[in-house]
């Protein structure tokens, strides 16, 4: 099964055209250590989702209960699962049009108690959502295509697909929804959540086998009128040099052959250099494919043996900088594509599905205003409190005085009367 969707023809090729040292450990990669350094716009990048990722899980846990209701003391109990860092009321008060609150029976003779669902803005994003989903539908079976053609059988557990769905931009659905419609080109073999289960390739698409490395050297090859060979294009951030022997090492491993991660790699070495061009052009295409082009490394840990790729290969996103940049913040390492951002820390090429994102942080930012203005409000309230408060004060304090200089008065006429 391993490789019977791939052209023969084009395996033999691939054969023809690559070189003897491809075939074996010639050059062993480099053991230079290349060290890490702090990227600030990229770690920035990252930052910035944090409020979005945090919102979307709540949200999603409220979506995932059946009728899209849970009882609010529920949420509170699972709010350390989904790494709040504030109380539930808290954080609705924040947000106060996501949900609504209303009460309801946990139990027939139960009393009530308040609950969670959807608000209007929630529902109107969710509608929103779905309708652009259907509109890139054909966006979303590219990737799952090229995912599948990248990996070894030409299959991937459907449970590690599910785990990253979020990542490529998938359906939630994807499985049941995006798959059968197209069972001319994919397969799920097992039941998801009832042991093995697997999506297949039925059929290679050529349209599909070609990485964006390839499809970027076809395009300024038109554009210039010369013939381009694909290659990476490093680019290291401000104030990062390697030493003499990284180097030269670098400038010696972007000469050799460009290899798709398409291409068949059962003829490499696992110990080449050529294999570690292969794997640069994997992990590169995958990370193409994100929403955000970045990646937790322990997530692509987890197809090593589908993308063949070695039990070290995060040592490829350090040793590469100018490629990838491995970022550490909210305790876990993310790789980031470089060329994928601008020296601001923005995308350059945005996927449409981050539509979506922007229109749940607008709905989260519209919510946040009037939560401030909320704040803003009882903020004026209390300063007229304490100013009318101030003035009741200072006014009963003048009425004593007034009292006490009459009383002060009346006493000093009588100790006159009392002379004469």
């Amino acid at each position: 099964m391993a490789y019977s969707l791939f052209p023969t023809s084009r395996r033999r090729l691939l054969l023809l055209l690559l070189p003897p040292p491809l075939l074996t450990p010639s050059s062993h990669i480099s053991s230079l250590k290349v060290p890490w350094k702090k990227d600030r716009i990229l770690d920035a990048a990252i930052d910035r989702d944090k409020r979005y990722l945090l919102c979307s899980r709540v949200v999603r846990e409220v979506l995932n209960e059946p009728f899209h209701r849970i009882p609010l003391r529920y949420l509170e109990k699972r709010r350390l699962r989904l790494r709040l860092p504030i109380k539930i009321r808290t954080f609705l008060s924040r947000y106060p049009n996501i949900f609504d609150l209303y009460p309801d029976r946990i139990k027939p003779n139960s009393p009530p108690v308040p609950f969670l669902k959807p608000s209007s803005s929630l529902l109107s994003f969710l509608a929103f959502d779905s309708s652009l989903r259907k509109l890139h539908e054909n966006s979303a079976l590219a990737k799952l295509c090229k995912l599948l053609m990248i990996s070894r059988d030409r299959a991937i557990s459907a449970e590690k697909l599910l785990n990253v769905k979020r990542d490529f931009g998938f359906p939630d659905d994807f499985l049941t929804s995006l798959v059968p419609n197209h069972s001319h080109i994919l397969r799920l073999v097992g039941n998801p959540g009832e042991g093995k289960s697997f999506l297949e390739l039925v059929s290679w698409n050529d349209s599909f086998a070609k990485s964006v490395i390839e499809s970027r050297a076809d395009a300024e090859s038109e554009l210039t009128g010369i013939r381009l060979r694909p290659n990476f294009t490093p680019r290291l951030p401000r104030g990062f040099y390697l030493k003499k022997e990284m180097r030269e090492w670098v400038r010696d491993w972007l000469e050799l052959p460009y290899i798709s991660p398409y291409a068949d790699a059962s003829i490499l070495h696992s110990a080449s250099p050529e294999m570690e061009k292969r794997m640069v052009g994997v992990l590169h295409e995958v990370l193409s494919m994100t929403l955000n082009k970045r990646m937790a490394v322990p997530v692509i840990g987890k197809f090593c043996e589908e993308f063949r790729l070695s039990n070290a290969f995060g040592n490829v996103f350090t040793r590469h900088p100018g490629i990838f940049y491995v970022s550490l913040k909210g305790g876990i390492k993310t790789v980031v594509l470089r060329e994928a951002y601008d020296e601001r820390g923005e995308l350059v090429d945005r996927d449409p599905l981050l539509e979506i994102k922007d229109k749940f942080v607008e709905m989260m930012t519209k919510g946040h205003m009037e939560y401030m203005e909320r704040l803003r409000r009882k903020r004026e309230e209390l300063q007229r409190d304490l100013e009318l408060m101030a003035r009741k004060n200072a006014a009963e304090m003048n009425e004593e005085g007034e009292e006490e200089e009459e009383e002060e008065e009346e006493e000093e006429e009588e100790e006159n009367r009392q002379r004469l």
